[in-house]
């Protein structure tokens, strides 16, 4: 296809170009872009070329709804043509087609100043579809690494393996993922099939939230060329090999199923991701609609220290990642406990944050129960089988019953750094440090925030010591009036 013939001077009125291009097969670093809207802007037609590498000269023909592209190398633009061709891109849902143009480049007599005002809309650009993933602001080369490092920050609803890969795979073919907590924040690394592949994804999915509110993606390239994936589990996952064993984190060895690849224990459910195109990515930005996962609200929690275990520190435990109904300690094996969480999302994230954490000396598991609900004793059980069951569904300590609550959006992985609030003005750091060192924890830091003295910041030597911390103090009475509220920290002190 080829468009009318015609000519057109360029910004400064001193050069010609001919848009009666042909289809052109031979590659060639300007590339000719056609059925653009009447009233694209330049910021928008660079972003659809800053995954491939840097624009060099751009000339837009808005009365033909055309423009000619320079790229910085004829590699970029063949890797942009290619990429292109089979996923024809859109702008403002409309499709654009690319070929390659007959000229080798474009020529202005104003270079310099053409240049810099390239340079500044190409920031800008970068600003709108790319700073939010976290990256550092500027073009993204050809040939860069087709794995990702994702952060998953406001993290209230639980982010499964099989959520990224199904929202990933809208722009390629994803390869392998491996997630892990690092700095007290959920992260993940994905490889896609190809670079290309993966600069897409993280221009169009940077800073978007996952659910709604919540569970925001900030997106980085990795320095890692490829991942190495030993095992298929809840963690990590090679797609290419179904062949790979479960190792440690096998559910089948507490007794649970492992569920077939691409399900889970709490089958996430996606609805199509239509009509993302990289230059529709300026903020604000707006929900992946992806629905919360659904299933049992009932945990198995096993390996407790029967000596040191109450329903009650399990209650206060497991009320950090949503509001805990039941609990109940098994009678005849009192290393094991059912928690009934309010519904499968608190129980999910219940789970994803507190399994493999050690409490009372021993590395707990938990995983989702085959029961529906946590049942009370009936009316002939024993004394200690009735103090081993209690029902919270009344308790006033629950965190999140009230819509809107600030704690949705402030849910972190288990720390050695306690946040305190409800924090008296008569109380003193000195007392608070007694406070923590008199029941038995060992106090590292202690900082009171600068602009709102209620709140302050208490680092312990261990991640398992603050989980203990947090159990016994959380509610812990200051005054007449003011109970302390305990909770994990991602900062450090």
């Amino acid at each position: 296809m080829s468009s009318s013939a015609s000519s057109v001077s360029t910004a400064d009125g001193t050069d010609r170009l001919c848009v009666s291009e042909r289809a052109q097969s031979v590659p060639s670093p300007v590339l000719h872009l056609r059925q653009l809207p009447a009233d694209v802007s330049e910021q928008e037609v660079i972003a659809l070329a800053l995954p491939f590498g840097r624009v060099s000269q751009l000339i837009t023909l808005k009365a033909k709804n055309q423009a000619f592209l320079e790229m910085a190398s004829e590699e970029a633009a063949v890797t942009m043509v290619n990429y292109y061709t089979s996923a024809p891109p859109t702008i403002r849902n409309q499709p654009i087609f690319i070929q390659y143009s007959t000229h080798r480049e474009l020529k202005t007599d104003n270079l310099t100043n053409q240049r810099a005002a390239l340079q500044a809309i190409s920031a800008a650009a970068v600003h709108s579809g790319n700073m939010a993933s976290g990256g550092e602001g500027r073009g993204l080369a050809p040939g860069q690494s087709p794995v990702l490092r994702i952060i998953v920050e406001n993290l209230f609803y639980p982010v499964t393996l099989e959520v990224l890969q199904q929202i990933f795979s809208k722009f390629g073919s994803v390869l392998k993922i491996i997630t892990f907590t690092r700095n007290n924040q959920f992260q993940a690394l994905l490889q896609f099939s190809d670079s290309v592949h993966a600069q897409h994804a993280k221009a169009a999915l940077g800073g978007q939230n996952i659910y709604n509110g919540c569970c925001t993606l900030r997106i980085d390239s990795s320095k890692l060329s490829a991942l190495n994936v030993k095992y298929n589990n809840d963690k990590s996952r090679d797609f290419t090999r179904a062949d790979l064993p479960a190792g440690e984190l096998d559910p089948a060895s507490f007794g649970v199923p492992l569920p077939p690849y691409g399900a889970t224990a709490f089958q996430p459910t996606f609805h199509q991701h239509t009509g993302l195109s990289m230059a529709a990515m300026s903020p604000p930005r707006v929900s992946l609609q992806v629905a919360p996962p659904a299933g049992h609200s009932v945990l198995l929690v096993s390996n407790l220290n029967p000596e040191s275990t109450t329903p009650l520190g399990l209650f206060v435990l497991f009320g950090v990642y949503g509001d805990v109904q039941r609990v109940k300690i098994l009678f005849n094996k009192k290393e094991n406990a059912l928690v009934q969480m309010s519904d499968a999302t608190q129980a999910q994230l219940a789970m994803s944050h507190l399994n493999g954490q050690r409490l009372h000396g021993n590395v707990i598991r938990v995983m989702p129960s085959r029961h529906p609900v946590v049942q009370l004793p009936r009316g002939g059980a024993g004394p200690e089988e009735q103090t081993l069951t209690r029902d919270f569904s009344g308790s006033a300590l629950h965190r999140f019953k009230k819509p809107g609550s600030k704690n949705f959006s402030n849910i972190f992985p288990p720390s050695a750094t306690l946040h305190l609030s409800n924090i008296p003005s008569s109380v003193s750091e000195e007392v608070l440090k007694d406070l923590f060192s008199s029941s038995g924890f060992t106090v590292k830091a202690f900082k009171f925030f600068q602009k709102d003295r209620k709140m302050a910041l208490m680092q312990l030597v261990s991640v398992e010591e603050a989980i203990e911390a947090l159990i016994a103090l959380h509610d812990h009475q200051l005054d007449h009036n003011q109970h302390l509220r305990v909770s994990f920290s991602k900062s450090t002190i």
